[in-house]
């Protein structure tokens, strides 16, 4: 009894209880009469893993948010594996698997080749353990590399888990998972789904419901708060939302986030707006009260994400994901900050500075102060530049000039940005129009396009208003004959003066050669009389 007090009275409750014995769930095996599944909406190649590994005599199931959305009808993404096989047991088994990660050692069996292979993600069944008990450690995983290398459970300072990899019971590693919805096993040999925490009966009421306390899972692992929102922004369209209870210390934990990683932190904000629920995203973060402070690039598209622009390629990307079509981080960043290099262009413009070493200097300054060090300058940030770069080219449609933009990879995303860009009315919808047709088109019609746009040209510079120059008046002589203002020095070649009235006739200045008697620069002037 006293060891219960103390463990409740010091926090060292389990996810499944307030405190005391452990508790994780009572298994229950749901047959398809009542669940509902669809084998039909099952990978075939999800199956055939789960088959091998039962087969060598471990258990094996699908796992996680590929039953939650198996059992609202919808064909999953992406389909997850958990069995009781060890890392090297499951490598064992496949030809083309590959082990990752540090935190969480999974996985990879790979089925397929180039773009169309596919990825299955193995992971072995999790012990539930005390964070009291585990290994402590000062720092992160930069900072700590070396004490966390021989640790299987770590925690640092905060509570958050480095290194959770030891492995238990089927039950235990249900516990572990964040929402009921998501810690759902299906098999799909038997095609029983095993539930311990009550998730069929929070899919069916579409609540999203953390397992165990809220604030310390979140706490475990800050990430969760992220994941929160995407599940509720992805599932809002079909009615979920979040507990209440699960919702309360969302704003509160935000804190935490600042411990997580930069490069994990901007892959997670990637999943929330390339994962085709991106305006249900920017909708969440605004009704939970998260619209600032996750990171400080995802407060910038939250900003922005009503105006036209900015709105118009939200849009788009969740088209094109919805679609199954490919987006590129790259393109949705160059839309977000596309404002800043506008802005910081316009200025250096106005500075009188030329227009392409102006335009790079804009966009290195906001890769300064958006972007940083987590891109590594590498092929995200070049994709964006060239994006940027090549939007002041659609407007040159003269020579060899369209020819080249059409050969350049990247041309069609910079088209892509330049066709929202007419969308919202900032360039001409024609100039978007003519280049559409032109990658398109053949030689012969190219030509025509070419000439259309010479004659648009020829017809704007009709247009534009002809300034005529106003000739000056005749200054006024003063009595010795000279020009109002001048000295009785040298009379400029170009200065013109009356020849009525006795004024002095229009003299011209004799030019010297160079390297001559009388000339080169700074050479005396010429003998008066010569």
């Amino acid at each position: 009894m006293i060891k219960k007090f103390l463990d409740k009275l010091m926090g060292k409750s389990t996810p499944g209880t307030s405190g005391g014995k452990p508790h994780f769930g009572k298994r229950e095996e749901v047959p398809a009469s009542v669940h509902g599944i669809n084998p039909e909406l099952v990978d075939h190649r999800a199956a055939e893993v789960v088959a091998t590994l039962k087969h060598a005599g471990f258990e094996a199931y699908i796992v996680g948010g590929a039953v939650r959305d198996l059992l609202l009808g919808l064909r999953p993404k992406d389909f997850d594996v958990a069995t009781n096989a060890t890392p090297e047991q499951v490598k064992g088994l496949f030809r083309r698997a590959f082990i990752i990660g540090k935190r969480f050692r999974i996985v990879h069996v790979v089925h397929g080749r180039g773009r169309e292979h596919e990825v299955i993600e193995v992971s072995t069944f999790r012990a539930y353990l005390d964070n009291a008990a585990a290994g402590q450690v000062a720092g992160n995983e930069k900072t700590s590399k070396a004490q966390l290398s021989g640790m299987q459970h770590a925690v640092d300072a905060s509570g958050r888990v480095l290194r959770d990899n030891v492995w238990g019971p089927q039950d235990e590693d249900a516990t572990r998972r964040d929402f009921t919805v998501n810690a759902m096993y299906y098999d799909p040999v038997s095609q029983i789904v095993v539930d311990y925490h009550k998730g069929l009966q929070d899919a069916k009421k579409k609540t999203l419901r953390m397992i165990g306390d809220p604030a310390t899972r979140y706490r475990e692992d800050p990430v969760r708060i992220i994941r929160a929102v995407r599940f509720a922004a992805k599932l809002s369209g079909l009615g979920f939302s979040i507990e209440a209870k699960s919702a309360a210390p969302l704003v509160q934990s935000q804190a935490l986030l600042a411990e997580v990683p930069q490069s994990r932190m901007f892959d997670e904000m990637l999943k929330l707006l390339q994962t085709g629920h991106a305006i249900a995203t920017i909708e969440q973060l605004r009704k939970l009260g998260m619209a600032k402070g996750i990171y400080p690039l995802l407060d910038v598209a939250v900003e922005r994400a009503d105006t036209p622009f900015v709105k118009a390629a939200l849009v788009d990307t969740d088209r094109r994901v919805n679609e199954g079509k490919p987006v590129a981080p790259s393109f949705l960043l160059a839309c977000v900050l596309w404002e800043d290099v506008r802005n910081g262009w316009q200025a250096r413009l106005n500075q009188r500075q030329h227009p392409l070493p102006a335009l790079q200097e804009a966009i290195d300054e906001v890769f300064d102060k958006r972007i940083g060090d987590v891109s590594g300058r590498g092929k995200l940030a070049a994709d964006m530049r060239e994006i940027w770069v090549m939007q002041p080219r659609f407007e040159k449609r003269v020579g060899n000039t369209p020819f080249g933009m059409v050969m350049q990879p990247r041309f069609r995303a910079g088209f892509d940005f330049m066709r929202l860009r007419a969308d919202v009315g900032e360039v001409e919808e024609a100039l978007a129009e003519w280049w559409q047709d032109f990658q398109t088109a053949d030689d012969e019609r190219r030509d025509d396009l070419l000439d259309q746009a010479k004659e648009e040209q020829k017809a704007r510079q009709k247009a534009q208003p002809v300034v005529k120059r106003v000739p000056r008046a005749a200054p006024a002589a003063d009595p010795r004959g000279l020009p109002q203002g001048s000295d009785a020095g040298p009379v400029d070649s170009d200065a013109e003066f009356p020849s009525e009235g006795g004024a002095p006739k229009k003299r011209r200045r004799r030019r010297r050669k160079p390297g001559g008697a009388g000339g080169g620069e700074g050479a005396a002037p010429a003998a008066a009389g010569e």
